[in-house]
């Protein structure tokens, strides 16, 4: 019984030995590479730990699914729309097109848009001179050569004007002998009101005076005019009175 109990604590005490003489052998940075893979692992599990505590969402492990469920349904409802959306903007902007079309040919066709007085100032300049010159020749009247006057009715006029320029020359024709009259006409300012390709209407402002040479002494008298013309161009760049208009006030 002894000697049993003294072969244990002999092997107990070779282990012993065995492992002093083990952490003997063992050198230092041995031991401190030991040591930090320890501390490696430690820091790893923890920060492990943390990161997933930092990044998991503030909702309860039973509230997850329901979040999950509403991101989901979320995603479709936008996936359906997006394309709805699209054919809604497409829509729009063909409606806008169209408008923006009809409003710019509703522009083209405005007579405003169409007025070459207000846009070129070549032909406006062109019809207010010719229809300087042809007033102060149709109405202007000498009793002792009416050929002047007699040309300009035959060259310059056209259309109703014809008859109106007679009508309204026409006291003047019957009391030009026996007055020995002389009718000057005198365009003091114009404005075309109205260019259209081959048609314009201007405004025309004039002062006529009138001398009667039949009396022992000259009398003169003046008058002031105010009546608007519709031109139309003939051939070439020659414009002809189509229409005289006095609002009424008659010659």
């Amino acid at each position: 019984m002894s000697t049993t109990r003294h072969l244990v604590n002999r092997q107990r005490r070779l282990a012993h030995a065995g492992a002093a003489r083990v952490a003997a052998t063992e050198t230092p940075p041995e031991r401190g590479k030991r040591a930090d893979a320890r501390t490696r692992k430690v820091a790893n599990h923890l920060k492990g730990k943390g990161s997933s505590d930092a990044t998991a969402p503030s909702l309860s492990t039973r509230t997850r699914p329901a979040a999950k469920r509403y991101l989901d349904g979320l995603r479709r409802l936008v996936s359906v729309r997006a394309p709805v959306v699209l054919c809604v903007l497409v829509v729009l902007l063909g409606a806008f097109g169209a408008l923006a079309a009809t409003r710019a040919d509703s522009l083209r066709s405005d007579p405003a848009a169409r007025n070459a007085a207000l846009t070129d100032p070549a032909r406006t300049s062109e019809v207010k001179g010719q229809t300087t010159k042809a007033v102060a020749a149709l109405f202007s009247y000498n009793y002792a050569d009416t050929a002047p006057t007699d040309k300009a009715a035959s060259t310059l006029l056209t259309g109703k004007a014809v008859q109106q320029h007679h009508d309204m020359l026409a006291a003047v024709r019957v009391q030009a002998k026996d007055q020995k009259l002389v009718l000057t006409t005198t365009v003091t300012e114009s404005g075309v009101e109205m260019i259209d390709g081959s048609r314009a209407r201007v405004l025309v402002y004039a002062d006529q005076s009138s001398t009667r040479t039949a009396g022992k002494k000259p009398e003169t008298t003046y008058a002031a005019a105010m009546f608007t013309v519709d031109m139309v161009r003939g051939s070439g760049t020659t414009w002809q009175i189509s229409d005289i208009d006095t609002f009424g006030q008659g010659s």
